[in-house]
C-alpha cells in the first residue's frame, strides 16, 4: 500500500491521516477538501464564541502549522470529489483527475438542510465558515435574530447571539430545546435557561412562511403570529454527502454503509469516517450514524489502525460522547439519551446537575451541566451499562456534599 487518498478535511479525514503517520504507515498521503480553504479548521466553535468574535480562521486551525507539516501529506482544498470507480481504484475529481489510490477514507460529511422558506439576504444556515463568517454582520447589539430551529447548533447560536445584545427567537415545532435527543422533560430544563436569558421562545410552533418586507423579514408562525427580524437562521438539520457517489456501487442509505470494522460494504479498499458514515454493529442489533465530533474522531483513529494491521482489525464500538457551551453552561451528553425513564439529580437553579438515563435497569446515558465528576461518573457507568439507580444513588451523595459550582 503506496498511496491513501482521504476526501475531506474535516476532523474525520485528519484525524485519519495523523493516525496513518503515528501508525507507521509511510506512503503518500493525499487529502482532498472541496472547501477552498487555507488549513483544516475546527468546527464546532463555529456556533460558539467563533461566531462573535473579530478572529479569522487562523484562530481555529484544527492542527497547528507544525503537526499539519508533520503528517506530510498533499493538501488538495478547493476541489471537489464527483465520482469514484472502486473496480479501477481511482477517485475522480471536478477539475477531471483521475487520482489512482491503494486505500481511501472518506469523510465528506454533511451540509446543512437549506431553508424551504427561500434564500439571499439575512437568510442564514450554519455549518461552514463561510457560513459563520455571512451569519457574523447579523450579530449586533440590538438586532433581531429568529432561529428556526431549537437543536444543539440552534440553543448555541441562541446563547451567542443573547450573549452579544441580539434580540433572540426560537421557533420550533418540537416541545422544547434538544428534546428530540434529550427527551421533552429534560428539553423543558434548557427551555427554561434560555428564557432566563432572555430568549424568546416559541416551542410547538411551526413556520408557514417567510416574507420580505422592505430590508426586513416577516416569519410567520402556524400560529398566525408574526415575527419582524432582521435575520433568519434556519437550523432544521443536515443531510449527508453522498450524492457524488451515485453509480460507485457504494451502498447509502442516509450515509455510506459499513461493516462494523468501517469498511464499506462491498469496496474492500473504502472506508468511512465521520457524519457520513453509517456502521453495522457487529452484534447484529442494527446500524447507527452519528454527527458528534469525538465520533468522527474516534473512527479516524480506528480506521487508520483497520487500515494498518488488517489481522487485526477491531470493530467500532463506541461510547457516545458529545458538548455543548450555552451560557454559562457547559452541557456534555454521554451515551444514549432521549428515554422517558430518566432522573434529575441536583438542581438546575444552582447551576449543577446530572441527568440520568436508563433502560429501566441499566444505564443508557447521561446529560451532565457543569460537574466535572459526575461526567466521569457517568461514561464509566454507560461503558459498563451500570446499575441506573446505583449511579443515582451516588451522584445524589456527591452533590448533598459538594460546594456550590463557580461558573462565569
Amino acid at each position: 500500500m503506496t498511496r491513501i487518498v482521504i476526501v475531506g478535511a474535516s476532523v474525520g479525514g485528519v484525524k485519519t491521516a495523523q493516525g496513518l503517520r503515528s501508525g507507521g504507515f509511510d506512503g503518500e498521503i493525499v487529502v482532498v477538501e472541496k472547501e477552498d480553504v487555507a488549513h483544516p479548521y475546527d468546527k464546532p466553535p463555529l456556533s460558539k464564541a467563533y461566531l462573535t468574535s473579530p478572529d479569522d480562521l487562523g484562530a481555529i486551525r484544527l492542527i497547528d502549522q507544525e503537526d499539519l507539516a508533520a503528517i506530510d501529506a498533499s493538501w488538495r482544498f478547493g476541489v471537489a470529489a464527483t465520482g469514484l470507480d472502486p473496480a479501477a481504484k481511482e477517485l475522480l475529481l471536478e477539475d477531471g483527475e483521475r487520482l489512482a489510490y491503494d486505500a481511501l477514507v472518506i469523510a465528506t460529511g454533511s451540509r446543512a438542510r437549506t431553508s424551504p422558506w427561500g434564500e439571499g439576504p439575512g437568510i442564514h444556515v450554519l455549518r461552514t465558515a463561510a457560513d459563520a463568517h455571512a451569519l457574523r454582520s447579523a450579530l449586533q447589539p440590538g438586532r433581531r435574530l429568529v432561529i428556526v430551529g431549537g437543536g444543539f447548533i440552534g440553543a448555541e447560536v441562541a446563547a451567542t447571539a443573547r450573549k452579544a445584545g441580539v434580540d433572540v427567537t426560537i421557533v420550533d415545532p418540537l416541545p422544547a430545546p434538544m428534546s428530540r435527543v434529550l427527551n421533552e422533560d429534560v428539553g423543558r430544563i434548557f427551555l427554561d435557561k434560555h428564557a432566563a436569558e432572555g430568549v424568546r421562545t416559541r416551542f410547538g410552533t411551526g413556520v408557514d412562511g417567510v416574507e420580505r418586507v422592505g430590508p426586513e423579514l416577516e416569519v410567520r408562525l402556524s400560529d398566525g403570529e408574526r415575527i419582524t427580524a432582521d435575520a433568519l437562521l434556519v437550523g432544521i438539520g443536515a443531510v449527508v454527502n453522498t450524492e457524488w457517489l451515485e453509480g460507485s456501487g457504494l451502498v447509502v442509505d442516509n450515509g455510506i454503509v459499513t461493516d462494523g470494522r468501517l469498511r464499506a460494504i462491498g469496496a474492500a479498499d473504502v472506508f468511512v469516517v465521520g457524519d457520513v458514515c453509517r456502521w453495522q454493529h457487529e452484534d447484529g442489533s442494527g446500524s447507527t450514524r452519528l454527527e458528534h465530533w469525538t465520533s468522527a474522531a474516534d473512527q479516524a483513529r480506528l480506521v487508520a489502525h483497520n487500515l494498518l494491521s488488517p489481522a487485526e482489525a477491531r470493530a467500532y464500538v463506541p461510547v457516545e460522547y458529545v458538548w455543548s457551551d450555552q451560557y454559562d453552561w457547559k452541557i456534555q451528553v454521554v451515551g444514549r439519551t432521549g428515554s422517558a425513564e430518566s432522573q434529575l439529580i441536583g438542581d438546575p437553579a444552582h447551576d449543577r446537575f446530572a441527568v440520568v438515563y436508563s433502560d429501566g435497569a441499566r444505564v443508557t446515558g447521561a446529560v451532565i451541566v457543569n460537574w466535572p465528576r459526575a461526567l466521569i461518573a457517568a461514561r464509566r457507568a454507560v461503558a459498563d451499562r451500570g446499575d441506573a439507580d446505583a449511579l443515582v444513588t451516588m451522584l445524589t451523595e456527591i452533590i448533598a456534599k459538594a460546594p456550590a459550582p463557580v461558573v462565569s
